[in-house]
């Protein structure tokens, strides 16, 4: 396997495994771990006659996928008994939405931390709830504190004592330093309750979010992932013509319309998503598709000139040019 197209070709098309040497099942299956898709990818393979020794793997990645969703569902329900009596909307995130609201995106998801969004102006009455149920700071350095809770769009990252897991709070879903500024008012009040009384995104927004965390808020490391994300929700909602007729709109609404645009070229060509909107190749598409795949049959990291210009232009989006120079001179005094 040159590089990690192999793996998106395996997930769009799972009867293309059968083609695979010993060698060809090594690198997919270090591929997939690189990227956090082996759970995922052990999930599409269910059922398929595959080697031995290549089940054995899937089966243990199966196994380690229902224990990380679990343990999310839990982490979501004490976050919900902790903030319950604050009555305010606490909207679940990425892969704690996806597994509690039943959507395919999170069948195998690896899911790490646990991302919430709330009302900018209930911070502090969530701060103060968080930190009375158990959770503790992960940055104690004054800098870093004042760095979040001034220029981020989350407080800074919790963990709790007891049950060792991390749980972000954000107020928003960029970094108010951002060139893009998504309308976080509209995220919130379009979301949608859960019976247990958390809520995820609209269909819409959801699909809005994860194209901005792909194109918008990172240097594509584990891209893949994000951008699989987006094939799911895409096809969990093919049917829905009130969700592809919002989606354009929404897109307009949180300033992500190119952003937008390549999600649905990139996933169409990799994955042969649906999609709502035909636009025209980008010029820029062939680096993005080489730097999503930027691995070699091994797992590692490939096209270090492409992944570091890829690692400047995130900063560039996230930060003006001289707050960007200050922030990385106190890092390299530190």
């Amino acid at each position: 396997m040159k590089d990690a197209l192999s793996l998106a070709r395996a997930l769009c098309d799972p009867g293309s495994v059968g083609r695979l040497d010993a060698r060809g099942w090594t690198a997919l299956i270090a591929a997939a771990r690189a990227e956090q898709l082996i759970g995922t990818l052990a999930y599409r393979l269910k059922g398929l006659a595959i080697p031995d020794a290549a089940e054995r793997v899937l089966a243990d990645a199966r196994a380690s996928a229902e224990h990380w969703r679990r343990s999310a569902l839990w982490e979501a329900e004490a976050a919900r008994r902790a903030l319950g009596p604050l009555d305010c909307s606490v909207i679940l995130l990425k892969g704690t939405a996806f597994a509690a609201a039943g959507l395919d995106a999170g069948a195998g998801r690896a899911i790490g931390d646990l991302d919430i969004l709330v009302p900018r102006d209930r911070l502090d009455d969530v701060e103060r709830a968080l930190l009375e149920a158990g959770w503790e700071w992960v940055k104690p350095d004054p800098y870093d504190d004042a760095y979040y809770r001034r220029w981020m769009h989350e407080l800074p990252p919790l963990i709790h004592r007891e049950r060792d897991r991390m749980i972000d709070v954000h107020h928003t879903i960029l970094p108010p330093t951002a060139r893009i500024t998504p309308d976080a008012a509209a995220l919130i009040e379009d979301s949608v309750a859960l019976q247990n009384g958390l809520r995820v995104l609209s269909p819409p927004d959801m699909i809005c979010h994860a194209v901005t965390h792909l194109f918008a808020d990172g240097d594509l490391s584990g891209g893949l992932r994000n951008l699989w994300d987006i094939d799911r929700l895409l096809r969990e909602y093919r049917n829905d013509a009130v969700v592809w007729e919002a989606l354009p709109r929404r897109a307009e609404r949180h300033g992500i319309a190119r952003e937008f645009a390549r999600a649905m070229r990139l996933t169409e060509r990799l994955f042969g998503s649906p999609i709502p909107v035909v636009s025209k190749r980008g010029a820029l598409d062939p680096f993005y598709v080489r730097r999503l795949a930027a691995r070699d049959g091994w797992g590692r990291e490939t096209r270090k000139g492409l992944r570091l210009a890829f690692y400047a232009r995130s900063h560039w989006l996230r930060m003006p040019p001289l707050m960007l120079a200050e922030h990385l001179w106190r890092k390299a005094r530190r």
